[in-house]
């Protein structure tokens, strides 16, 4: 499948223009809130699609997808949901920005437990500091990081510092393949 109708949702969705603050403190004169994307029932439909195909393409055999709440969790519902259809099947798993002081006290939650292979789910990189937020809590609780599958990539170096811990990085699209122009130098 192609990402082009992913692109084009994206852009009609989930893209704005201004003056934004993102996560990782930068500022942008764009921001993409993927959820509007993620979270529809279209984006669904093909994300859990294209997602599932990259998956398979880079040859991880996981056994669930999950990432930092609650970007990745559509992301990682619809990618689960897409396996059914096409086993073998991935379940999903959440990871929270904290432990939570009650019940199992776990960080990740959901279908994950140590020693399984997982692919840990973004979705959208920009300094990659979520994703290694999640790989770091995955990795605490025993799984195996299999490597990070990401909607968008906005081409500022996140992928290049998921990489540079050792782990590979797969994006359904990028900015610039979205239509956005590169961005000016990062400033804080």
């Amino acid at each position: 499948m192609s990402a082009g109708p992913l692109e084009k949702l994206l852009l009609a969705r989930s893209v704005a223009f201004g003056d934004f603050v993102l996560a990782s403190g930068q500022r942008s004169s764009y921001y993409i809130d993927a959820r509007k994307t993620t979270m529809s029932a279209e984006g669904q439909q093909l994300i859990g699609t294209l997602g599932l195909e990259a998956i398979r393409a880079k040859g991880w055999h996981a056994r669930a997808v999950g990432g930092l709440t609650m970007g990745a969790d559509p992301v990682a519902y619809a990618i689960a949901r897409a396996s059914l259809d096409s086993p073998p099947i991935l379940d999903a798993f959440s990871v929270r920005k904290a432990a939570k002081e009650h019940g199992t006290k776990r960080r990740v939650e959901g279908n994950f437990e140590a020693g399984m292979p997982v692919v840990v789910i973004e979705d959208v990189i920009t300094s990659g500091g979520s994703a290694l937020q999640a790989i770091e809590a995955v990795r605490a609780e025993g799984g195996i990081v299999l490597g990070v599958l990401a909607v968008v990539d906005r081409l500022q170096g996140g992928a290049d510092a998921i990489r540079n811990s050792g782990l590979d990085v797969v994006s359904l699209t990028t900015t610039s393949s979205i239509g956005i122009p590169p961005s000016p130098a990062p400033s804080r």
